[in-house]
């Protein structure tokens, strides 16, 4: 089993195709992907492919593109609304006795699917 760290952090994901082939890509970065005729060889492939890339990268100077959740976060971001919304949010926080930042934030919680590992 090949680790997510052999990947940098990207999640993998690993399908046959309607060919009968087997395709390797990062999820993050679907323009990365690889074929094979087992899931072992399209995971191989995909690792071949991703560090000829990182080659081309560093050879031009460019950053590496970095894995989501690699990344940190602040875990601040600002949304623009619309007002009517805005103002339904706030009357709502205000009727729960909290913040706007903290309804937003709990509604956000519950919209938002657990990362999946591979």
């Amino acid at each position: 089993m090949i680790s997510k760290d052999e990947f940098d952090g990207f999640s993998i994901e690993l399908f046959k195709d309607e060919d009968g082939d087997w395709l390797a890509h990062f999820e993050e970065l679907p323009n990365v992907s690889a074929f094979g005729d087992s899931p072992e060889q399209a995971l191989h492939e995909l690792k071949e492919a991703w560090e000829g890339i990182k080659e081309s990268y560093l050879s031009r100077n460019e950053p590496l593109p970095i894995a989501p959740s690699k990344k940190e976060y602040s875990g601040q971001f600002n949304v623009r609304i619309d007002r009517r919304v805005h103002r339904s949010l706030a009357i709502e926080a205000a009727q729960a006795g909290v913040s706007l930042n903290a309804l937003v934030a709990q509604k956000l919680s519950l919209h938002v699917k657990e990362p999946r590992h591979c």
